[in-house]
């Protein structure tokens, strides 16, 4: 069995000064793309320690994988200014923790607001973005989906206990989630919540929440076809939760329509977004990475 691997904790400074985290796994191995793992809107680095050991460690090809905090969440400063928890400063956020990791090219792993990112970054900088994971996300948004998610955590109680904090979890989402065990809640409340001294919160500025505010559930989101399309040139993996509120199977099935390089995989009994150290995910990213990176020394 192999040692447990060591994370290592870097920070660096954004362009308007805040001090950012970011959660690095393993070795840099010379030749081979390092994985970039960016979270869902208010969530952090650690929903990736899973997926990171595994591909750090356990993959047939080991990568370096780097996780991020969006400012505002985990351990990355907060922002006095609400208005820029948003997908475009975020993603100069992200390539300027790349450039503080040595990194020039990658393949991303973006769980829904990452999946986003990910696409904004196709655009801004497309040499960086060698392959895309994108987890229960694309380019059209159910505003329907984005309007329960706000609901659920603009009314979410402040849990007093982590068993607390496990319930709650499990009433709010437990219908879309009938696939995960105990283990799988616990992981995900660890990731979520930081513990207080009056008990746990979750791990992001609620001045976030503002952000979610500026759309009408009765008006559609806008499409973002262009900033997918950015990826037309990449392999491209979607993730969709079979319970999805946010990514519809008939956005998926388009997806798969329009890019060249795409293949896809529903997991059952998980909504928004699925868990990726479950259901084998791990393993068909590692395997879906290595593909795309073979073809791309094959094509050079």
């Amino acid at each position: 069995m192999p040692s447990p691997l060591a994370r290592t904790d870097i920070f660096y400074t954004s362009e308007d000064g805040l001090r950012l985290h970011a959660a690095i796994y393993g070795e840099d191995h010379q030749g081979r793309w390092p994985v970039i793992c960016l979270p869902g809107l208010t969530r952090n680095a650690r929903d990736f320690h899973e997926l990171a050991t595994h591909l750090a460690q356990e993959a047939p090809v080991p990568r370096r994988v780097i996780a991020f905090d969006y400012r505002g969440r985990g351990l990355s400063e907060r922002d006095r200014n609400w208005r820029n928890y948003d997908v475009v400063v975020e993603a100069r956020d992200i390539l300027t923790g790349l450039v503080a990791c040595g990194v020039d090219r990658a393949a991303f792993v973006g769980t829904s607001r990452g999946g986003l990112i990910t696409m904004a970054l196709g655009v801004m900088r497309p040499s960086v973005i060698k392959a895309a994971v994108l987890n229960d996300i694309g380019p059209v948004v159910s505003a329907e989906g984005l309007a329960l998610i706000r609901t659920a955590l603009e009314r979410a109680p402040r849990p007093r206990s982590f068993e607390e904090a496990v319930t709650i979890q499990r009433s709010a989402a437990g219908q879309s989630f009938g696939a995960l065990m105990d283990a799988d809640w616990e992981r995900m409340v660890r990731a979520f919540y930081r513990e207080e001294k009056r008990g746990y919160a979750p791990d992001f500025d609620r001045r976030l929440l503002k952000s979610l505010r500026g759309f009408s559930i009765g008006e559609p989101l806008p499409e973002l076809w262009p900033q997918f399309m950015a990826l037309s040139g990449v392999p491209v993996f979607t993730i969709r939760g079979g319970n999805s509120r946010l990514l519809t199977a008939d956005t998926l099935e388009e997806m798969a329509k329009r890019h060249p390089n795409f293949q896809s995989v529903t997991v059952e009994g998980q909504g928004h977004a699925p868990l990726l150290e479950t259901g084998g995910l791990p393993t068909m990213i590692a395997a879906f990475i290595d593909r795309a990176e073979k073809r791309a020394s094959t094509a050079g």
